[in-house]
């Protein structure tokens, strides 16, 4: 089995999506409440692979179950510096995938690219049964 870091570098979604506990909570930079369950959760992140250009990780810490994982990407041109928060369960599955994103504006022009294809997001986590 790939690592998340390995999943995500390679853009092997389905690896990604194998790795998230049915009940993952993913809590979004730029939205206000959280969305539960492994659909919603996948389909975020695949909009994500559509909208990050130039993304690599930068540093890892690890501490048992939680793990930090620093980033760098463009949106629309503008550089930002983000890191992704995960909890693993005693099953090797992550259960809590909260995301930090800098500068504000940045962070802005994420919300509108995340923002124009939600309803597309949406409509995918329901059909995979979310």
């Amino acid at each position: 089995m790939k690592s998340f870091r390995e999943a995500v570098e390679a853009k092997d979604m389905a690896a990604v999506e194998a790795l998230l506990a049915d009940d993952v909570v993913f809590t979004s930079p730029v939205a206000f409440r959280p969305y539960p369950g492994k659909a919603i959760t996948a389909a975020i992140l695949r909009g994500v692979v559509r909208v990050f250009e130039d993304f690599r990780y930068v540093r890892e810490l690890e501490d048992g179950p939680h793990h930090a994982l620093e980033f760098t990407a463009t949106v629309d041109g503008l550089e930002i510096n983000g890191c992704d928060f995960l909890t693993w369960n005693e099953d090797g599955k992550i259960v809590d995938f909260k995301v930090m994103v800098r500068p504000l504006r940045a962070a802005e022009a994420l919300a509108a690219r995340m923002g124009a294809q939600f309803a597309a997001i949406a409509a995918e986590a329901q059909g995979a049964g979310g």
